[in-house]
């Protein structure tokens, strides 16, 4: 059964959706009225932990979690989980992290296809070249979130 709901995020409307096991999409977008109000336990927590975070009282977030992906994909997700609030990495350290330097474009691929924005900080990755780069969302947002942690852009 799929459990859905929107949060009202400072960046707009995220959609959260459980499986009632694990949270297994969060996105922005989608209009307030094309989604059905049905949380779940996992949703309210991942609501209750958004607010915190939004409100700087919390800098990661402890909840199930389901990524489907392929196994490089779960594997650089997994990777950004690791990254500290008020921190970045770049596509190349990302890969060479994970044993494959020259595979700084599919790590590139695989950020942008993360299917739980800001519970998997994607927005912490930067490229080597400087400035903001991408953000599935917006660099809008991807700028907010990473002045909200802190780390100071130009």
């Amino acid at each position: 059964m799929l459990f859905e709901a929107v949060y009202p995020s400072p960046l707009g409307p995220l959609i959260l959706q459980s499986d009632g096991q694990a949270l297994t999409t969060v996105v922005f977008g989608k209009k307030w009225d094309e989604v059905a109000f049905r949380p779940d336990p996992v949703i309210r927590r991942a609501m209750g932990q958004l607010e915190a975070y939004f409100a700087g009282e919390q800098r990661g977030f402890v909840l199930p979690i389901r990524m489907d992906g392929t196994r490089f994909q779960q594997e650089v997700w997994t990777s950004l989980m690791s990254i500290p609030w008020g921190a970045t990495r770049t596509y190349g350290e990302i890969a060479s992290a994970l044993g494959k330097p020259k595979a700084a474009r599919a790590v590139g691929a695989a950020v942008g296809s993360n299917p739980l924005a800001i519970i998997i900080p994607c927005h912490r990755i930067l490229p080597a070249s400087g400035g903001l780069g991408g953000y599935r969302w917006g660099v809008w947002r991807k700028a907010w979130l990473l002045r909200h942690e802190g780390i100071s852009i130009s």
